[in-house]
């Protein structure tokens, strides 16, 4: 049953009682089990709930196509949307392993708790090694429990099959793309200076655009019973504003305020990003002035001048300009792919907002 009208309360209420549930069986376990489950479920605290929006915004326009069909929601659509933010819980843990953020979201980063943890029960061994080491396997275990809440979703619905599709479509896409990401970091060496924008596009349409906005929306059409034309408006709609957040993301990994981005500023130049706004740079420099930009992006010991300095030749190349303009082209692209789309009109109005807020944001 669903209790709430509002669909991302209804999310959070469904995955309240799952965690309830998961943790009440860890907890049968012992201790240790029940701080892994902890972990998980501080994972899944605050968030836009983002794909979970996508989701259900999806299955509204396929289901508002059809007026003899109710719309309100189920609890087998609610529940295909918790889903997904569990797998963004998985994916957030695993990023930040492999990125040494020592946060998320303001708060301490799920191996940096998981530390945390093993030094305050005064556990022999070194504490940031079994940090790391939990966190690997407490993103597996919310992989599990994404595909836990799906299938209990899918149980009796005569769209399963073609949901489990998308859903493994993008689990699939948003793994190969965040091995892209860490591979550009040492592999732009040996390509041409010329093809690192197209590379970096690469990246954010697998790692991001596919997985925050596309699949999420295929996701909820298909579960709604979507024909391939509802699918091929909703997943262009998608990927293009995908690629405009991700687009958007660079820019506040760049330039964003760490009192509202909870990260350090700059700190994708201290990870090495091989972004589209660091390729355009690049383009722009001379020689001698792209080393020592490769010299200093990826050193994790930045300080705020090398920082500041490195924000200024981004923004005196017209990279900061080239990818605004990018941005605005993605999203007046993903705006026309829903012109004509048999949709519903107040989802496709919806849509449009969710695009908006994904695109013109500050966090």
């Amino acid at each position: 049953m669903v209790t709430s009208p509002e669909p991302i309360e209804a999310v959070s209420q469904r995955l309240d009682k799952f965690l309830s549930d998961q943790l009440s069986y860890a907890s049968s376990l012992g201790p240790e089990a029940e701080t892994m489950s902890r972990a998980g479920a501080a994972s899944l605290r605050g968030g836009k709930r983002l794909r979970a929006r996508f989701c259900l915004t999806g299955w509204r326009a396929v289901i508002e196509s059809s007026r003899a069909r109710d719309t309100s929601l189920t609890p087998a659509a609610v529940s295909v949307a918790a889903a997904l933010e569990i797998f963004q819980a998985a994916a957030l843990v695993h990023d930040d392993i492999i990125d040494n953020s020592d946060t998320r979201r303001g708060q301490p980063a799920a191996h940096r708790a998981l530390e945390a943890a093993h030094a305050a029960a005064g556990w022999t061994g070194d504490a940031a090694t079994f940090g790391r080491s939990g966190a690997v396997l407490l993103g597996d275990l919310l992989v599990a429990w994404s595909d836990d809440l799906l299938e209990e979703a899918l149980a009796d619905q005569s769209t399963a099959a073609a949901t489990r599709r998308f859903y493994a479509d993008m689990r699939r896409d948003v793994t190969i793309g965040q091995f892209l990401d860490v591979a550009e970091e040492s592999a732009y060496a040996v390509y041409p200076d010329e093809e690192h924008a197209e590379r970096a596009l690469r990246v954010a349409s697998y790692k991001s655009a596919r997985y925050s906005i596309q699949k999420p929306l295929e996701i909820g059409a298909a579960f709604a019973g979507a024909d391939d034309e509802q699918l091929d408006a909703l997943g262009r709609f998608g990927h293009d504003v995908g690629m405009a957040f991700q687009l958007r993301d660079d820019v506040l990994g760049v330039f964003g305020d760490t009192a509202v981005t909870g990260k350090p500023v700059g700190d994708d130049l201290r990870e090495g990003k091989r972004t589209v706004l660091v390729a355009f740079a690049r383009e722009a420099l001379p020689a001698p002035a792209r080393r020592t930009v490769d010299e200093l992006l990826g050193d994790a010991e930045l300080d705020a001048a090398q920082i500041s300095a490195l924000q200024n030749t981004i923004v005196d190349t017209g990279a900061l300009a080239r990818t605004e303009e990018l941005i605005a082209d993605y999203s007046r692209r993903a705006d026309r792919a829903l012109v004509g789309a048999r949709l519903g009109d107040a989802a496709v109005g919806e849509l449009r907002d969710l695009a908006r807020a994904a695109t013109q944001r500050s966090s």
